[in-house]
């Protein structure tokens, strides 16, 4: 009986066994096998609009505009001739403009469509010998312009190879924009006939639009395809070769921030390559918006005023002209404007404030003064005899011409501009020993010595702006015993525009380099018009470094500059009224280097003098006559009325004013 039981219980097992079998086999055996053949999910990716740029107080500096895209999904298996097939027929419903084909990618367009002709470009023994690369890389070198000419000349043919170009980039299952803003009527005709069209279809996308016209466009960037010479770095960082992304200022910048996510597409393949059933779609977002730091009716203000004045100035020669408004303590640039005139008109060089310099002249005489207390050489109000210098080998040097001031304070050279007291801060740094007309060695260590003093306050090194491409000035190096006295008053090594405002905003603060910024804040995209209240990043002050010499001796120099704007005897004082307002009162520097036969005409300051809260740096240069209707110091007086005008408007800023907590 257990034995019997034994062999039924056998039985009924191997019965299920088969039965099982037969099920997996029969009825489930297609599903099972579609499974088997499944190798691998690929995922397609559709770009996402940018992220947008709004100034300090929420309004939107830089835009996307919505438009319509024509895009193209090829599968692993589809060929060339395929492609090319599918670019005629799509050739029939769109304009596709063939300017960014090149002869390259017309060689390989004349290889696929006439391949009898491409066969003969090799003899048989070369067929032979080489192998499909090599072969196809002389097919290339062997075609000729005569061979391209049949498609140059064509103008239906050139459009299909343009729209083939744009197919083939990038990977399979990856999708590839053919063409941008479609217009309705090729909206129409590609909707119409898209069950011919394999892989084709009509997405929404964006580009870049700005509401203020011209303003601040040379600083936001452009956008563009990837460079061929950055095609590894965004590859590394999961771009598609054919994405788009900043190319320059501030779009190549943040682009980590402002960059979309993509909206992704899950595909599973066969063994083929083959999609198996619908994709699993996973929806994007536009990328992050950024809060700039700039106050654009303070921007448009200081374009407006300085086209006007540079036009007035135009008799003198004035071409260009610079100003970088910022606050000194947070590092937050307010305004930033370059314009050029050329053939009749004003043109945008707002990249010049970071990539152009100049000999700034006495500008800078306030961090030669400050070098002179940090080597021990003078004091805060010692007294130096502004003369004529006479040289042993019949040189002079003097601040106007042939006039001397007599013996004067420091405050007094900078209220009045001597050239002569910096000169001879110069010398005792260099143990020159001088006595007119007779010859003394000096030290050219001292040159060193002045420029790392200098660097303190952002002169002749990169401030550290978010902006790629700045230049740190040139370095004259070390030249004659006279270039050391020309470097003193600003008229040897040269400096930006931003590296100016950076200057004097050191010392508008007390002696702290702060980091320029015009970043101001990251937020989450909104699905409104206003921005979002979720912060993704706030820029705080960055303290570069603190300068060697003390507060009290920083607050003197700063005595000094207020002399100059607000004393009878200063460069830009009462006997001027540049600088005579009832809401402000103001202290800086002036400057004036002469080139040549031109002449560089600066301006640094700040106000309140009491209590700082904007600096700024006017620069025009290489006009032909030394005082050019003051140009600079107009410049100058209308910018600071202009913000303090806006001041007393109310507006809600985006963010609160950042104060630097911790000054060492």
């Amino acid at each position: 009986m257990r034995l019997n039981i034994l062999f039924l219980s056998v039985f009924v097992l191997f019965s299920v066994l088969v039965l099982r079998l037969g099920v997996i086999q029969i009825v489930e055996g297609e599903e099972y096998e579609r499974v088997s053949e499944q190798t691998e999910n690929v995922t397609a990716e559709s770009s996402a609009p940018r992220g947008k740029m709004y100034d300090r107080y929420g309004r939107v500096l830089v835009d996307n505009n919505p438009q319509f895209a024509l895009t193209y999904i090829r599968t692993q298996n589809t060929n060339q001739q395929e492609r090319l097939n599918l670019a005629k027929k799509l050739a029939e419903y769109i304009d596709k403009d063939p300017e960014d084909v090149t002869d390259r990618d017309l060689k390989d367009y004349w290889i696929v469509t006439r391949p009898d002709k491409a066969k003969e470009k090799l003899s048989e023994k070369e067929w032979d010998e080489l192998d499909s690369s090599d072969a196809y890389k002389l097919q290339i070198e062997r075609i000729t312009e005569e061979d391209l000419a049949e498609i140059k000349n064509d103008a239906t043919e050139l459009e299909v190879a343009a729209i083939k170009r744009a197919m083939d980039n990038g990977y399979a299952l990856s999708s590839q924009t053919i063409k941008m803003d479609l217009s309705e009527d090729e909206i129409a005709r590609v909707s119409e006939n898209l069950g011919e069209l394999p892989g084709v279809d009509i997405s929404a996308d964006a580009t870049r639009e700005y509401p203020y016209g011209e303003t601040l466009q040379t600083i936001f960037g452009n956008v563009g395809h990837i460079p061929r010479e950055s095609l590894s770095f965004y590859r590394m960082r999961d771009y598609d070769r054919n994405d788009q992304v900043g190319v320059s200022y501030l779009e190549k910048q943040y682009e980590e921030f402002l960059k979309g996510q993509k909206e992704k597409q899950k595909f599973v393949t066969d063994k083929t390559g083959e999609p198996i059933g619908e994709p699993e779609v996973i929806e994007g977002q536009r990328g992050n918006d950024l809060v700039l730091s700039i106050d654009i009716d303070l921007q448009q203000k200081v374009e407006k005023i300085l086209e006007e004045e540079l036009r007035s100035a135009r008799k003198y020669g004035a071409t260009r002209g610079y100003v970088v408004m910022m606050d000194p303590d947070t590092g937050e640039v307010l305004s930033i404007a370059g314009k050029s005139y050329n053939n009749g008109k004003f043109i945008g060089r707002t990249f010049g404030v970071i990539g152009d310099s100049y000999a700034m002249g006495s500008t800078i005489k306030g961090a030669t003064v400050l070098t002179g207390y940090q080597y021990d050489v003078i004091d805060p109000n010692s007294r130096l005899v502004d003369e004529v210098l006479r040289f042993s080998d019949g040189r002079t040097k003097s601040s106007y011409t042939s006039r001397a001031m007599g013996r004067i304070s420091d405050l007094v050279a900078l209220q009045k501009s001597s050239n002569v007291y910096m000169f001879k801060i110069a010398m005792m740094m260099a143990g020159y020993d001088y006595e007119p007309k007779k010859r003394s060695s000096y030290d050219p260590e001292a040159y060193n010595k002045m420029r790392e003093s200098f660097s303190q306050f952002g002169l002749g090194v990169p401030t550290g702006i978010d902006l790629p491409g700045e230049s740190a000035g040139l370095n004259g190096g070390i030249g004659q015993f006279g270039n050391l006295l020309d470097l003193s008053i600003g008229q040897y090594d040269t400096y930006t525009p931003m590296q100016m405002a950076q200057y004097i905003s050191t010392i508008a603060n007390g002696g702290y380099r702060i980091k320029p910024h015009l970043l101001k804040e990251v937020h989450e995209p909104s699905e409104t018009e206003s921005l979002s209240n979720t912060i993704l990043y706030q820029n705080t002050p960055n303290v570069l470094n603190k300068v060697k010499m003390s507060k009290e001796e920083v607050e003197h120099i700063q005595r000094g500059m207020w002399m100059v704007m607000n004393t009878k005897e200063g460069t830009a004082g009462t006997n001027y009224n540049f600088f005579q307002s009832d809401d402000y009162v103001a202290a800086g520097k002036t400057g004036t280097a002469q080139i040549g036969e031109d002449y560089n005409l600066t301006l640094v300051g700040f106000a309140p003098y009491q209590d700082p809260e904007v600096a700024f740096s006017v620069v025009v240069p290489e006009v032909n006559d030394s005082s050019s209707d003051f140009v600079n110091k107009r410049i100058g007086g209308r910018i600071l009325d202009a913000y303090f005008e806006l001041k007393n408007q109310a507006k809600t800023p985006s963010g609160s004013k950042d104060k630097k907590e911790n000054e060492e």
